[in-house]
């Protein structure tokens, strides 16, 4: 049975060209890049050459890049790190009601500290109020924290606009961009951000390595302690292998990042205008516009996601009903339902996210299969009877 990864929102598989540059430091230059000697200067001298290239990527200085384990941690670190820095001045957050878990589990927790936070809403789109924003802003708020480009529903936002009512207002603005980067090309300055989170294996680069770039200036508390790495700001061991590959990933993908959203965006528009002429009652969900270039968000009326995708896994395609850290909830995407979809439709949604690597052929596979399981599953699901039955009337 044929494999059609359809997930590369969740994960990316890692460039053979990043693998290749990681693989000497699991083994010869194995040394601790805080060790003085030859071999520790020598994954030392690595290290911070992965951080010039991702300041090259974001236009900013090789200063202002702190590497993390993830975009979890990099989007705890910041949040955290500036609030409880900055509680002094105020005490108030704003986010948005369709961020990842990874920002909207940090403010919970900063509310259980005693800090206040609003969550702004979207429209039909996904798009954020910016009038609610303005509105939102208090003396006391310190941070704006909005996610570049949604990991659910595929909706960029209006990110410089977001930028300059937060500079207007002497409010930090910090951006998840775990998903964008490798989609979009980010200037740092150009969009007026002040801090920004990222993670390796978004853009073809290895699990378990992320990074954050903060603007030179902006005080941060450390969110893990212990040992004096990353400028004392981010304690333990570096991951040498994953921050070469870090480097390496987001090198290569500001430079083929035309040439690859053109191959993808094409594909991802072939897919939804097959699904949309050959599978009736779906609808299209995020900004047909404004949107990541392999991101397909679709929401099939009268089945059930968890069912459609255990279908579409039988055949081997890989995809996904919503966003995989919460893949395990049977709940429906609370991004889904930010953007107005009732409960019922919100469970129907697939997200499938195309990468470099796919091909047409494996999005005529994927249609030819979802056509025959979504007329099997509506066949048995008795919401699709009475829908036919109230038809027929």
């Amino acid at each position: 049975m044929k494999t059609v990864y359809l997930d590369n929102s969740a994960t990316t598989k890692t460039d053979e060209e990043v693998l290749k540059e990681m693989l000497p430091y699991f083994s010869e230059n194995f040394g601790n890049p805080s060790s003085i000697y030859k071999l520790g200067r020598e994954t030392r001298k690595a290290v911070e050459e992965a951080r010039e290239k991702v300041a090259k990527a974001l236009n900013c200085e090789s200063s202002e890049i702190y590497f993390t384990a993830g975009g979890s941690e990099s989007d705890n670190t910041v949040i955290r790190g500036i609030a409880h820095s900055y509680k002094n001045k105020g005490n108030h957050i704003i986010t948005s009601k369709i961020e990842h878990p990874a920002v909207l589990e940090t403010c919970k927790q900063l509310e259980s500290e005693g800090f206040e936070v609003t969550y702004i809403g979207v429209d039909e789109k996904g798009i954020i109020n910016l009038q609610e924003l303005k509105e939102a802003i208090r003396p006391t708020t310190t941070l704006i924290t909005i996610m570049f480009a949604n990991n659910e529903i595929g909706t960029i936002e209006p990110i410089k606009e977001i930028a300059k009512i937060a500079k207007e207002n002497d409010i930090f603005f910090h951006t998840d961009a775990v998903q964008a980067i490798g989609s979009v090309r980010i200037d740092v300055k150009e969009y007026g951000i002040d801090s920004l989170s990222l993670s390796a294996h978004k853009f073809y680069g290895p699990k378990g390595v992320g990074a954050f770039y903060i603007r030179k200036g902006i005080k941060f508390d450390k969110l893990i302690k212990g040992g004096h790495q990353e400028r004392n700001k981010r304690a333990g061991t570096e991951n040498v292998p994953g921050i070469v590959g870090l480097g390496k990933a987001i090198e290569l993908a500001n430079e083929d990042l035309e040439e690859h959203n053109k191959k993808i965006k094409e594909l991802r528009d072939y897919y939804l205008e097959q699904v949309t002429e050959k599978i009736p009652y779906i609808k299209i969900n995020g900004d047909l516009e404004n949107r990541l270039p392999g991101n397909a968000n679709v929401s099939f009326r009268f089945i059930e996601g968890e069912g459609l995708l255990l279908n579409l896994d039988l055949k081997g395609i890989c995809a996904s009903s919503g966003s995989a850290c919460t893949s395990g909830s049977l709940d429906p995407s609370h991004v889904l339902l930010a953007i107005g979809l009732p409960h019922e439709i919100a469970h129907g949604s697939l997200r499938i996210s195309i990468g470099k690597n796919n091909t047409k052929e494996e999005i005529d596979y994927v249609i030819e299969n979802l056509v025959e399981i979504v007329g099997r599953l509506r066949e048995m699901s008795p919401l699709w009877e009475e829908f036919i039955e109230e038809e027929k009337k």
